[in-house]
């Protein structure tokens, strides 16, 4: 499976980053540079595929 990182930006500047593909934690890595970027994470949803060997997981992110 190929590594996908989804960035949707809001009309109200809010923007949600969603993984798929990665395995265990190196989601949260390949993400760490967007979360410097795009502001502090408001939260964050781990999926049922984080515990597997391909995780996903969605941060909501704000600028402020």
């Amino acid at each position: 499976m190929s590594r996908i990182i989804e960035i949707v930006v809001k009309p109200d500047g809010n923007t949600t980053v969603q993984t798929k593909g990665f395995a265990g934690s190196s989601c949260r890595e390949a993400t760490r540079f967007l979360e410097k970027a795009l502001g502090q994470v408001a939260g964050e949803q781990l999926t049922a595929e984080f515990h597997n060997s391909s995780a996903s997981v969605q941060q909501s992110i704000s600028r402020k």
